[in-house]
């Protein structure tokens, strides 16, 4: 063969092969596109932590009675108007584990250091670090947490099938569900993630969640499905708390701002906003 022919083979033979560590191409799965929750027939909400039961007392959860309390309370209070304990309904984010409902869209990229999911809902963006790194010493905590995880090939055929993931570094304050499905507020939880994905079925993906959290008797696993939307080209709708929420809190009580930017009342007998600092115009 001549010289030229040989290197050109070579060439191209090089072009051919995976990128990064052997068999990269191949070996992690193909999650592209958009993702959104698998929405189960005959049961109320949806946006619940565990989304195969009702919200509220339905989800049936070990909480301990301290924070059954809590969750009765958030309950009555939204029963008469309020926003009980849901942090998100005041913008803030929903944070670790209910960033992860799908109830906005989700997009995973995955490289072999770190599988990002950018969600377009109350969190924007997740990092799971897949390096093989240790625990921080110092991190500051957040919402989202911090998240170590690990590519699993268990059926030995040399393509990950499992993402397994966990989550630590919180802070508060956070809830699981828009019912106000608590955790502690000492926000030591620990969120464990196995993430399957079934190769025969490349539409398909559930996340099994592990809450380890002092307000709960014993851990609390749920799974979440997530289904790939058919469109080849999905919509991206821009979605942002703060310029879209018309829910207002002023002191401990909750107003609604209407179609003419003014304050409208939440429930029946409301008392005004405090206007103590406004000078009060005589009539």
């Amino acid at each position: 063969m001549h010289p030229r022919s040989v290197i050109g083979a070579i060439v191209l033979a090089a072009l051919a092969m995976p990128v990064g560590p052997a068999g990269a191409v191949d070996q992690y799965p193909d999650w592209k596109g958009q993702w959104s929750r698998f929405i189960v027939r005959g049961v109320a909400g949806q946006a619940s932590h565990d989304q195969t039961r009702p919200g509220g007392y339905g989800q049936q959860a070990p909480l301990t009675p301290q924070y059954q309390a809590v969750l009765e309370e958030s309950l009555a209070d939204q029963a008469n108007g309020g926003l009980g304990n849901f942090p998100t309904s005041r913008c803030f984010p929903a944070g670790m584990p209910h960033m992860m409902m799908g109830f906005g869209p989700q997009e995973y990229v995955i490289t072999p250091e770190a599988t990002y999911i950018l969600i377009n809902w109350d969190d924007h963006a997740r990092r799971i670090f897949t390096d093989g790194r240790d625990w921080p010493k110092d991190v500051e905590p957040s919402f989202l947490g911090y998240s170590i995880g690990r590519w699993i090939d268990e059926k030995g055929d040399g393509r990950f099938n499992v993402l397994e993931v966990e989550t630590r570094n919180f802070k508060g304050p956070r809830s699981l569900d828009p019912a106000g499905m608590p955790v502690h507020a000492d926000n030591q939880s620990i969120v464990k993630e196995r993430i399957v994905f079934d190769w025969s079925k490349p539409d398909t993906l559930r996340n099994d969640i592990t809450l380890i959290d002092n307000a709960y008797t014993r851990p609390w696993t749920v799974s979440k499905t997530y289904r790939r939307v058919t469109n080849e080209h999905p919509e991206w709708l821009e979605y942002n708390c703060a310029g879209d929420n018309e829910l207002i809190k002023l002191g401990e009580e909750t107003y609604y701002r209407g179609g003419d930017g003014l304050l409208m009342p939440t429930r029946k007998d409301q008392p005004p906003p405090d206007l103590r600092y406004f000078k009060q115009t005589r009539k």
